[in-house]
């Protein structure tokens, strides 16, 4: 290993490096203050005005980051946020987890990577390590962010070090966090990799070495793949069950009884969040680049997607069989967010299913305890209070299903519930339609 390697990884163990996140959001304010809380100096950088400002007020917008533990690291100065990227220059290793959506082509779109790329190119000097965690297609860190670093002539492996991380991030998850979900690291070089180590081992419990970046973008998209696939297995089956007349919630339960060889899966609306159904789709753009069609991927991410519009199939069936059509009818959705006990409403499948509803001229409202109000490109809604509502709906559907929620009190005040999620599961009501 050089000696810059050597003197920036000994910088990393005494906790006298510099660190800076790009991207203050759902994985950046985490690891922000994971790094803080572990001994290091951080600076957040944002484009958010709002972001920077309640950062330094110490006020987390971010669920699963507590405000007293955010104002404890800026109190004690370990962390702060600027939108002055210059100060880029004065940290030893940065870290990039800016959004990486799909564009309206479902291609990727890498121009907030490229922009954070390049302000780090631009300040860029012999000693820093710089890590991608954003999540993208294979072979990005070398054929995109590896080529703007070196522009100046700095050596990979020698001078600087560039490595790629997958996040990990699972909003609302009680068990696992930022410290305790393992953590792989690629880097370009063996050098490379050995300093990302070193770093990420002052804040993550278990640090796992891979054999390069690529393998490390692979093992991210391995990762949500595997669960894009088998949602859209247990969605068709949720399909065919329905068909031949079969409860597809006892057949997952029964079948979950097996101590091997199968691991449940449940149907649900949709997919949502940014991860399950963003990521297999980059894998699937890469690899139409060589002449590859990922069909799996294709095949589950058609079925996930027409979930919806079954949604709200099932609800017309059900208004028709009380003799009332859905133009005019009051639609209630309980619960907005992608998953439940969280205020995310990335991807939503609830997003969808209002949108439906309300082209097909139904009076939708909705409830969620973590989304008082609902503005999404065009939609406009508040939350309102849940029996209330309930009681005054056609029809009620069950889109996420909170832990927050009395269900038996919903069952009892709704004329009809559409379940999408089970969440009724154990009340008896003819009231009561699951997919």
């Amino acid at each position: 290993m050089s000696d810059i390697a050597a003197v920036l990884e000994g910088k990393i163990r005494r906790g006298d490096a510099k660190l800076g996140t790009v991207g203050l959001g759902y994985v950046g304010l985490p690891l922000s203050v994971e790094f803080s809380s572990a001994g290091l100096h951080v600076t957040g950088f944002d484009l958010s005005e709002e972001k920077v400002a309640s950062v330094n007020r110490g006020e987390s917008y971010i669920g699963d980051v507590v405000s007293d533990r955010l104002a404890g690291c800026v109190r004690e100065g370990r962390l702060r946020a600027s939108r002055d990227f210059g100060g880029l220059a004065e940290c030893d290793a940065v870290i990039i987890c800016v959004p990486t959506p799909l564009g309206k082509t479902k291609d990727p779109d890498l121009s907030m990577v490229v922009d954070a790329a390049k302000e780090i190119a631009a300040r860029l000097r012999p000693g820093q390590l710089v890590v991608l965690e954003s999540t993208t297609y294979p072979g990005t860190t070398e054929e995109l962010i590896l080529p703007l670093l070196t522009e100046r002539g700095l050596r990979v492996g020698d001078s600087f070090f560039l490595a790629f991380s997958p996040e990990r991030v699972d909003p609302g998850n009680p068990r696992f966090n930022t410290r305790n979900t393992p953590k792989i690291i690629g880097g370009v070089t063996p050098a490379c990799t050995r300093v990302a180590q070193a770093l990420y081992s002052r804040a993550i419990d278990n640090v796992i070495p891979v054999s390069s970046t690529k393998t490390a973008e692979m093992v991210k998209l391995l990762e949500n793949t595997f669960r894009s696939v088998n949602i859209g297995l247990v969605n068709e089956v949720a399909l065919m069950c329905k068909r031949l007349g079969v409860d597809v919630w006892e057949v997952i339960d029964a079948a979950a009884s097996k101590p091997f060889g199968f691991m449940p899966f449940y149907p649900g609306p949709g997919l949502g969040g940014h991860c399950i159904p963003i990521d297999p789709l980059y894998l699937s753009w890469k690899l139409k680049t060589l002449n590859y069609t990922a069909r799996f991927i294709e095949l589950a991410g058609a079925i996930n997607s027409e979930m919806p519009e079954y949604v709200c199939v099932r609800i017309t069936d059900a208004l028709n069989e009380r003799e009332r059509s859905v133009k005019g009818s009051r639609v209630l959705v309980v619960g907005v967010t992608y998953k439940r006990d969280i205020d995310d409403v990335r991807e939503s499948p609830a997003l969808d299913i209002i949108r439906v509803l309300q082209s097909r001229g139904a009076n939708v409202a909705y409830n969620d305890p973590h989304v008082p109000e609902l503005a999404h490109e065009g939609l406009r809604l508040r939350s309102e209070e849940l029996l209330g509502a309930v009681r005054q709906a056609d029809l009620v559907v069950i889109v996420t299903d909170h832990s927050s929620y009395p269900y038996r009190e919903i069952v009892d005040a709704a004329k009809v519930i559409v379940d999408t999620r089970n969440a009724t599961k154990g009340i008896v009501s003819d009231k009561i339609i699951k997919i």
